[in-house]
């Protein structure tokens, strides 16, 4: 089932490479049609190759994360919906901390957690979350509360997918991990562009680590599929 829509991951490639041509050449307008494509070309890519997990919780929260993905890609196009973007891409944060959940050969037990210990695993991201939310608090104004909403699903998705060590296949953990590490930073270049300092070539960096974030994402949830078949 694996092989199955190859040429959506080739449209995947096309349409992004194309996105960011229009970046480039500051084609704003034209974005309208190839930033949705992007990750829709993903989902579509995703769902011929789960057939045989049609119904699972799994397929049903990576398939809405894309969904929203999507939805967010367009509403961020237009300054003015800048809000309902954020909130569309909250939801995308929402459903992959539930497939990395998912993904996990482990039962969870509270009382074998050991709190201390996750919590230095995790410094680092905290302080990059920390580090991004100083730079740009005081240019948030009525976004504040959004934002650190969002902040705190963003850095709960990174740690879930740390989490995942050791606990799935080797492949689909690193997968996993990079692609949600580098949709943290291409969430941390966009808003230090936004509200602190515009960044040089600001736009292509977010779109380059924000494309190549969700192919990791979803091709390191097919290695785990792959491996438990």
């Amino acid at each position: 089932m694996y092989k199955k829509g190859i040429v959506w991951l080739y449209l995947f490639l096309i349409v992004a490479l194309a996105d960011i041509a229009l970046i480039v050449h500051s084609e704003p307008y034209y974005r309208i049609l190839t930033k949705p494509l992007i990750v829709a070309a993903l989902l579509a890519y995703f769902l011929h190759s789960t057939q045989l997990i049609k119904g699972s919780l799994l397929r049903i929260s990576v398939s809405a994360a894309l969904f929203f993905s999507i939805a967010g890609d367009i509403l961020l196009l237009y300054q003015n919906l800048f809000l309902y973007g954020l909130g569309a891409f909250f939801m995308t944060h929402i459903c992959y901390i539930v497939a990395f959940k998912l993904t996990q050969n482990h039962t969870f037990n509270p009382f074998k957690v050991n709190f201390i210990k996750m919590f230095f695993y995790n410094l680092p991201i905290y302080i990059l979350a920390a580090f991004v939310y100083f730079l740009i608090q005081k240019q948030l104004l009525e976004l504040k509360i959004p934002v650190v909403i969002y902040l705190l699903a963003m850095v709960m998705m990174v740690t879930l997918a740390r989490e995942r060590f050791g606990r799935t296949h080797p492949a689909s953990f690193w997968q996993v991990f990079v692609g949600a590490s580098l949709f943290f930073v291409s969430n941390g270049l966009q808003a230090m562009d936004k509200f602190f300092y515009p960044i040089p070539d600001g736009k292509i960096l977010i779109m380059g680590t924000y494309v190549l974030a969700q192919l990791l994402i979803i091709m390191g949830i097919r290695s785990h599929l792959l491996h438990i078949k």
